[in-house]
């Protein structure tokens, strides 16, 4: 628990400064200079790449698609070097940084969701979330995008990979580390973590899945009444 009481505070920090970063819509603010529009008026209203798609284009939406990834980057590295100086500082095992780029990647979500600079009306979170999984583990990043991409091969609609691939995501983040980092497994490969530590991972990983699942509470409604629309690349 000592060790916990020393993250708390930079814990804090990176979650401000990832949300800080997370509130830099691009998807409204491109669509603001390409269509002099609000991206939350047109199409579904949501703030994403997915609803530039639809409302304004391929190209556009791949820029948003990536500057969106960037500031997850962004948010991730400052909060891994907050947790490496606090873990230098206080004489903590250097493993407990994968925390801080949790503590960043999670306010960065925050911030996509709801945007301080855009009056807390932003996007679903899909892109940083996708973003976070790839930087803290890619291992666990594998699993969870063929889940988004066979779903969404097979039926077409973002909304329900998302939340199948996001979804899974703690399942997929505790195996493979109980598998593979555990130090008492018989796979462990070079790093062997105790279960605090896992538990603790696999902990961050259920809110980040669950802050998803929280953002498509009306696509599901909708999925389930059958009513949630297929994506159309023809624009």
């Amino acid at each position: 628990m000592e060790i916990v009481s020393k993250l708390l505070i930079p814990s804090l920090i990176s979650i401000l400064v990832g949300y800080l970063i997370g509130s830099l819509s691009f998807s409204i603010i491109l669509t603001r200079i390409i269509s002099r529009q609000d991206i939350r008026t047109q199409g579904s209203g949501n703030a994403g790449a997915t609803n530039v798609l639809r409302s304004v284009g391929l190209h556009a939406a791949v820029i948003t698609f990536v500057l969106d990834f960037l500031k997850c980057v962004l948010a991730i590295a400052i909060g891994y070097q907050i947790f490496k100086y606090t873990c230098n500082q206080a004489g903590i095992s250097l493993i407990w940084v994968q925390i801080g780029k949790y503590a960043a990647g999670v306010g960065c979500m925050l911030g996509h969701i709801k945007p301080l600079y855009f009056h807390f009306k932003g996007g679903k979170g899909v892109t940083t979330a996708a973003a976070l999984v790839l930087l803290l583990d890619w291992r666990v990043f594998i699993p969870a995008v063929l889940t988004f991409i066979i779903v969404f091969a097979l039926k077409k609609i973002v909304s329900l990979a998302s939340v199948l691939g996001m979804g899974l995501y703690p399942v997929y983040t505790f195996l493979i580390m109980f598998l593979f980092d555990y130090k008492n497994s018989p796979l462990h490969f070079g790093r062997e973590f105790s279960m605090l530590y896992i538990l603790c991972i696999t902990l961050a990983s259920f809110i980040i899945g669950g802050i998803i699942l929280f953002t498509h509470i009306p696509n599901i409604k909708r999925l389930r009444n059958g009513e949630e629309k297929q994506i159309s690349f023809k624009k």
